[in-house]
């Protein structure tokens, strides 16, 4: 399979250029290499540029951030401004539609819902010895909150994001987006936050908004987590800060795959692949089919879609670069090219979708059937849409309750307890040549 990359340009005359090719060894593993080139961690020529502003941030604090704010979103911040206001969000309830907040209402219930479902309590087990064993599990003090203001406002990104943290028990919910040239921050995105139940909102964005929550500046409070995706430089600086605080992942481009037979539907195929293809230029949108006919159909609606919706220039720019057609010759050989990519949303538009779920083992989220469509999880139905990205399936799961939530071991032992295993334990030392933690355990049983 040819693998020669298109770089995005302002052509506006672009033709649907998804690539066609029958699923082999070879193609699967060109593919993957194309894929992985999306990662933030190739893009190295930015590393300094965000380390640079981290460094300014955690040594000059909101003099840096305010730097910042007013050169790359081009409004005049200061301390008595970067906070939204009691007023602004009153003011964003006025400015949308009461249908639209009565939604945002509608779809934070189904996910808070599905998030007490994840909820764990401590627990203690006691044994007859006099032993006791268990584990503590309480939430962080503190969440930061990422939320993206650029090429388009995700307050469903913010619901995601804050009611998994407030269904923990989380005391503080801090969150950052940058405002545009106005000062103002999406009236959506306001809504939502308050909905969610955000705490304090600043009017930050970039790499300096990441800084400001890891480090803390005069004005923004230093969190204990941060979550929520944005650009490479967002990305850039939560892989640079961690360690210092905690973070969720550092998510790549979004993408979609669809497995689909003779018996899916061509025009909901197309109309699924573009829904994520319309994120940026980055985006992967993939069909792996058994059924050459469906292929060819499923091409004509995305020309006939391209025609018509308003993000087209950005999903012909992504189709072309990473947009795929696979034709495999077994639904087999289908989940297995599935599981390798692990992609962050599959969709299963099968005649037994049920059947082929369960030989999947890698997938941030799973889409069952014609009517369960990929936006679906990305506004309402509750399961998280902060989910693994370039194939960090693999070993990585949403977002959810436990990502909020830190455990504590619990140890007791009483003296008759330690007894049965102080010797195990004083030779288990001694083969690692740790003399002092055998003594430690020595001393309770032997006379001075």
């Amino acid at each position: 399979m040819e693998q020669t990359r298109i770089e995005p340009n302002d052509r506006e005359d672009w033709i649907n250029m998804m690539k066609t090719v029958r699923l082999t060894a070879d193609t699967q593993k060109d593919l993957l290499n194309s894929l992985l080139k999306r990662s933030p961690n190739n893009y190295t020529e930015y590393e300094n540029v965000v380390a640079e502003i981290i460094k300014n941030v955690r040594e000059k604090g909101d003099e840096a951030v305010f730097a910042y704010t007013r050169q790359f979103d081009s409004w005049d911040v200061d301390a008595g401004t970067v906070r939204v206001t009691r007023g602004e969000i009153e003011e964003a309830f006025g400015a949308i539609e009461q249908e639209f907040v009565e939604v945002l209402k509608r779809a934070a219930a189904n996910i808070e819902d599905f998030h007490r479902r994840q909820l764990r309590n401590s627990w203690f087990e006691t044994k007859p010895d006099g032993s006791i064993l268990g584990q503590r599990i309480l939430p962080i003090e503190v969440s930061g909150v990422y939320v993206p203001g650029g090429k388009a406002a995700y307050p469903s990104s913010l619901l995601m994001n804050v009611i998994p943290a407030k269904v923990a028990g989380v005391e503080k919910v801090i969150m950052t987006t940058p405002a545009g040239a106005d000062g103002k921050v999406n009236a959506g995105t306001l809504v939502a936050a308050k909905i969610a139940g955000v705490d304090e909102i600043y009017k930050v964005g970039g790499a300096q908004a990441i800084a400001a929550m890891a480090f803390g500046t005069e004005t923004i409070p230093k969190v204990d987590k941060i979550t929520g995706p944005g650009n490479i430089f967002v990305a850039l600086a939560k892989k640079a800060c961690f360690g210092y605080v905690s973070i969720d992942s550092i998510a790549g481009p979004s993408e979609i795959l669809v497995i689909a037979d003779e018996t899916a539907n061509p025009r909901y195929v197309a109309a699924d692949l573009l829904s994520q293809a319309e994120h940026d230029e980055l985006a992967s949108a993939i069909l792996i089919t058994t059924d050459e006919e469906l292929a060819k159909k499923v091409e004509r609606e995305i020309d006939g879609f391209l025609e018509e919706l308003s993000r087209a220039q950005i999903i012909r720019k992504s189709l072309a670069q990473y947009g795929y057609i696979l034709l495999a010759d077994s639904m087999d050989d289908a989940v297995e090219a599935a599981n390798a990519i692990a992609s962050e949303h599959l969709e299963i538009l099968t005649k037994d979708p049920y059947a082929v779920m369960t030989k999947i083992r890698n997938a941030g989220a799973i889409f069952l059937g014609e009517y369960s469509s990929e936006p679906l999880g990305d506004y309402y139905a509750g399961p998280n849409h902060i989910l693994p990205t370039n194939g960090t399936a693999k070993f990585f799961s949403p977002l959810n309750v436990d990502d909020f939530m830190k455990k504590t071991s619990v140890i007791s032992y009483s003296e008759e307890a330690l007894r049965k295993a102080h010797r195990d334990i004083e030779l288990f030392a001694g083969k690692e040549g740790l003399t002092a933690h055998a003594n430690s355990i020595r001393v309770r049983f032997t006379q001075d």
